[in-house]
């Protein structure tokens, strides 16, 4: 069952952040504990809720959603900033449903859009296009060498 995160699942779900923003950035990102902290915090203030997956009394995925609001109109979007399930649940089907969940309450918030943002080599993006999501902005990169 995938129900809103309590107090505790939030607190738990901070412990493991770094490792799972670690990798949702394809090993790009290595956050340290109080980037993590603002970035969830900020989150949390603007409206964002986290949906938890539980599974054998573990939390086994979770799916941070809410609030965000197109960059160049300003129009209000429903956003997906988090999706993660455990390394020990994967391959099990629980990422569909945690993103199915996510989509649903956004929907009946009445978002008329709903985004999100993926590495380019992260793996789920499979899954966010079996659910729908097309590309709509790419974003490109150009690492600079510094010269003498």
């Amino acid at each position: 069952m995938i129900v809103k995160a309590t107090e505790e699942e939030i607190q738990e779900i901070w412990t493991k952040s770094a490792d799972a923003l670690f990798e949702g950035t394809t090993h790009q990102f290595q956050p340290s504990t109080e980037r993590v902290n603002e970035l969830i915090d900020n989150a949390l203030k603007k409206g964002c809720y986290y949906l938890v997956f539980r599974q054998e009394n573990k939390l086994a995925g979770w799916v941070l959603a809410g609030p965000s609001a197109d960059f160049f109109s300003k129009e209000e979007i429903g956003f997906i900033y988090e999706l993660y399930v455990a390394s020990e649940y994967r391959g099990r089907g629980l990422a569909k449903p945690l993103m199915q969940k996510a989509i649903d309450e956004l929907s009946i918030k009445g978002y008329p859009e709903i985004r999100l943002s993926v590495h380019a080599g992260n793996f789920a993006q499979h899954v966010y296009r079996e659910l729908g999501f097309v590309d709509k902005q790419i974003s490109m990169s150009l690492q600079v060498v510094k010269r003498p």
